[in-house]
């Protein structure tokens, strides 16, 4: 009995000292990671957005945009791009899970007026040469200057406006899903986002909308 006391006794102070070195670990490592993780989507952002001057992730706004399955409210980002207190275009994140790899994440920036400037892909596990085209530049372009006005959001296989990729037509639809929803979610919302990042910079805010 000594013996098994000893063994658990043994065991405990392992576990104990393994617990400690991780949580040693987490502390040291959190903050190069967030910062990782902040740059990282710093990188999409410029990447769809055009010229601006401030910290768009520091001046994000965040809108509810709808309701869990539990009742508590969803909540979604927008990066707020500035030069000065003019807001010249907005960021936000779409997905799809009907990639063929499964979850496909966008960055997509428009301007003030509902216009893609471009998009980045920041997560997705598409087939090498084929669904990962769509981290292409001759893809990602097409989507310039496109809005839910002057666009048919959907593959041309499918009826729609946008080429889809030789050989790999699931990734593209998927990504243009995405885009698509998104579009529509940020019309929706955007005059509370627009006014909301104007009492940001302290402006004072048209009634009229001027």
């Amino acid at each position: 009995m000594k013996e098994i006391g000893k063994l658990i006794l043994v065991l405990t102070l392992i576990c104990l000292a393994a617990a400690a070195a991780l949580s040693q670990i987490e502390r040291i490592t959190r903050d190069p990671i967030a910062q990782a993780l902040r740059e990282e989507k710093l990188r999409a952002i410029r990447k769809v957005l055009p010229e601006y001057d401030n910290e768009p992730d520091k001046e994000s706004v965040s809108i509810i945009i709808g309701k869990d399955e539990s009742g508590n409210d969803i909540e979604k980002e927008y990066y707020i791009a500035k030069k000065g207190d003019d807001v010249v275009g907005v960021a936000f994140e779409g997905s799809s899970s009907e990639g063929y790899g499964g979850e496909i994440v966008v960055m997509i920036g428009v301007d003030p007026e509902d216009t893609v400037n471009g998009i980045e892909i920041i997560k997705h596990a598409e087939t090498p040469g084929l669904g990962s085209k769509i981290t292409e530049s001759v893809f990602l372009s097409i989507f310039k200057g496109r809005n839910l006005e002057n666009t048919n959001w959907a593959v041309k296989k499918d009826g729609g406006d946008i080429d889809q990729i030789t050989g790999a037509t699931i990734s593209p639809r998927a990504v243009v899903y995405a885009v698509d929803e998104e579009l529509k979610r940020f019309s929706e919302k955007r005059d509370e986002i627009l006014e909301k990042a104007k009492k940001m910079s302290g402006e004072v805010s048209d009634p009229a909308g001027g």
